[in-house]
């Protein structure tokens, strides 16, 4: 029984970290159909800045922020300056996006080295909790708190605020929600700058439990991009449910059977598009 309250307890941590990742890709894809496939990187540079801003004195919290905005800032001015430059050609896109994949993944390594850094987790949240007869890491158990936060935040925001309601009319016809007076331009840029900076977020929240390494954009990003294609691109209900299905996929077969670990992973998101090609909660995009 310790065994699997643990690892559920692993898995949720796991899942909420997927779902700040893949909840921005998600956003930026379901409103403007750009594959940003740099969002991995921007993951690992938002975990690289909090480290930098934590050795550099500042608290956690502190570093977390900074890092958002930083991260949210940097995707600002890459969708203004090169992605509206390419609007509506996918492939270039695509490739553009890798592209500055590979840039900031070299300039992190550049500038931070090639060894793993732990980013140490706030003092107030060391230690570990018993629950029944396991001991689990305290900070594990604010993450799976922090991304439910964060979905409840996300979910008030598309579905209770006029913000919300002209990203969702953007998402179903941005051509009739220009006619009606939504500013297509502005809110494309604040939905991308929203998107990095939820990515650059999980990159600090998860600094502590996955460390700080030069790779960690190519082992979070395949993660995301299969919580997106499972729950259904532009639903932040299916990036919930995604994220959460992957995390104890990968959390337990990692455990139970590695050599199988990634058949194991492959087999739902095969199983769900033979039947729902869109998706768990996906609509099809036009």
């Amino acid at each position: 029984m310790t065994f699997w309250v643990s690892q559920s307890l692993n898995a949720l941590a796991l899942g909420g970290l997927l779902f700040m990742l893949a909840s921005g890709f998600s956003l930026i894809f379901g409103l403007m159909r750009v594959a940003n496939l740099a969002h991995g990187a921007l993951f690992m540079l938002g975990a690289y800045l909090g480290l930098a801003a934590v050795k550099a004195g500042f608290g956690f919290w502190a570093a977390a922020a900074s890092a958002a905005v930083a991260v949210g800032l940097l995707g600002g001015i890459i969708e203004r300056t090169l992605l509206r430059r390419l609007a509506g050609r996918t492939l270039p896109q695509v490739l553009l996006t890798l592209g500055l994949a590979f840039i900031i993944a070299d300039a992190c390594l550049m500038t931070w080295g090639g060894d793993p850094m732990r980013l140490p987790p706030p003092p107030e949240l060391s230690g570990a909790v018993r629950i029944g007869d396991a001991v689990f890491p305290r900070y594990r158990l604010f993450v799976i708190g922090a991304s439910a936060a964060v979905a409840l935040g996300l979910w008030l925001l598309v579905e209770r605020t006029r913000a919300g309601a002209m990203i969702r009319a953007a998402v179903d016809d941005v051509g009739m929600a220009r006619a009606i007076g939504v500013s297509a331009s502005t809110l494309f840029t604040a939905v991308f700058c929203l998107g990095t900076a939820l990515a650059g977020l999980g990159g600090v929240i998860g600094g502590p439990i996955l460390s700080v390494y030069p790779s960690l954009d190519q082992d979070m990003l395949p993660l995301a991009l299969l919580v997106v294609i499972l729950g259904g691109a532009g639903s932040l209900a299916g990036a919930f449910v995604g994220a959460y299905a992957i995390g104890f996929i990968y959390t337990f077969g990692q455990v139970l059977v590695p050599d199988l670990a990634y058949v194991i992973l492959f087999l739902p998101m095969i199983a769900v598009l033979s039947v729902a090609p869109q998706g768990l909660f996906g609509r099809r995009l036009g």
